[in-house]
């Protein structure tokens, strides 16, 4: 079977799996015990994934704070940042093609009775900065915009967009899981304050994660400005007292060492996989009538396609695809169409009725050339059998 997916999860690179294999097994020592050899090897680990994660952002190592994942690394953020700074407002902004793990934890902090603004994209997935900067008031104390949207691989102004948190006073964090490693990505030439990433996204394992928290720095390149959040999980102080419990050895370790190779080949990576989408694309549009892009190719991930088919039943067309693993906005079995497509102006129908393609570091263009020959044939083969 073809993987095309690459947006939802990724494979452990050979080179990952080989770091993390000894802390399984020989080098089994929690990095909490500072008493002998088997801590001091597994702590040695944990600060050599935090650098190499920090290099990755363009961080210094002790901005770095591990998590089980991004979903945990958002809600850290999210909530921990709204607690510390209640004294300051009650105002939360947000975009509506955000990920669950934004909107979700927005939504219970809405219903503790913060208010939340949450912003509508454009049909090319992009946020108006004019409307982002009149909805941020003296009384908003975050803004989170999501760097690269994991449904259309759409590119939002991150820069642009923390300039104008910055200039009201409220912190600005991004759910950068899609774009880091795949796209540059520094948080001083950024400005940003909280940045969430994650392990799986990146040919790393599934369970590790980080968020970036800007601390109070001299660098010619950063502000001065430092941010200081409210713990979520209390139990033994780990990682500066911002994330109690045991922390995840093997995973780290192997987080540290993705995020090494994604930054190494990243430049070619990102060509190659910007062909393979372009070769996609053509050949798609060449035996395909009826097909949309969703979202602008101009500011995209670099593997990235998310395209609409007219007069086509969408959970039919996932069935029909049982060679190529790829996904639709929403489940074929969902209910709801996916809400990201719909805050793009789809109809619902046409919502259902779209695929999205992640291209991978193991794809290859004789893949890309079947799975645009499969779609066409079960596009052209389910419009045959319509009664519309």
């Amino acid at each position: 079977m073809i993987y095309l997916d690459h947006h939802a999860t990724t494979p452990v690179d050979a080179r990952v799996l080989e770091t993390m294999l000894p802390f399984f097994t020989e080098r089994f020592g929690n990095a909490a015990s500072k008493q002998h050899r088997f801590g001091w090897e597994a702590n040695d680990a944990i600060e050599r994934a935090r650098k190499q994660v920090a290099s990755l952002i363009g961080a210094g190592s002790k901005d770095v704070v591990f998590t089980s994942g991004a979903t945990e690394a958002n809600n850290l953020a999210i909530k921990g940042a709204a607690e510390a700074r209640r004294s300051d407002g009650d105002h939360l902004v947000t975009v509506v093609t955000e990920h669950k793990a934004v909107l979700d934890p927005l939504k219970r902090l809405e219903s503790e009775g913060w208010r939340v603004t949450v912003l509508p994209v454009s049909s090319s997935g992009l946020v108006d900065l004019a409307e982002l900067d009149a909805a941020i008031t003296a009384r908003t104390v975050l803004v989170s915009v999501m760097a690269a949207n994991n449904e259309i691989g759409v590119l939002q102004p991150i820069k642009e967009a923390a300039a104008l948190a910055h200039s009201k006073g409220a912190w600005f964090h991004t759910d950068a899981v899609q774009a880091v490693g795949k796209v540059p990505f520094d948080v001083d030439a950024l400005d940003v304050d909280l940045v969430s990433i994650t392990a799986h996204k990146i040919y790393g394992p599934k369970g590790a994660g980080a968020l970036y928290v800007r601390r109070p720095s001299t660098s010619l390149r950063a502000s001065n400005r430092g941010v200081k959040i409210a713990a979520q999980m209390d139990g033994g102080g780990h990682e500066r007292g911002m994330r109690s419990g045991t922390l995840n050895v093997p995973g780290i370790a192997g987080f540290g060492r993705a995020a090494e190779l994604a930054q190494a080949e990243m430049p070619s990576e990102a060509t190659r996989v910007t062909g393979l989408r372009d070769r996609l694309l053509e050949a798609l549009g060449a035996t395909t009538d009826g097909m949309t892009v969703n979202g602008t190719l101009d500011a995209r991930l670099p593997g990235n396609l998310n395209v609409s088919f007219e007069g086509i039943d969408g959970e039919a067309l996932l069935v029909s695809l049982d060679d190529v693993a790829v996904s639709s906005g929403a489940a074929c079995t969902a209910a709801e169409p996916s809400h990201v497509l719909v805050a793009l102006g789809l109809s619902k129908d046409r919502a259902r009725a779209s695929l999205r393609f992640g291209i991978g570091r193991t794809t290859t263009a004789a893949e890309v050339d079947y799975a645009a020959r499969k779609v066409s044939d079960v596009v052209t083969r389910l419009r045959a059998m319509s009664p519309v």
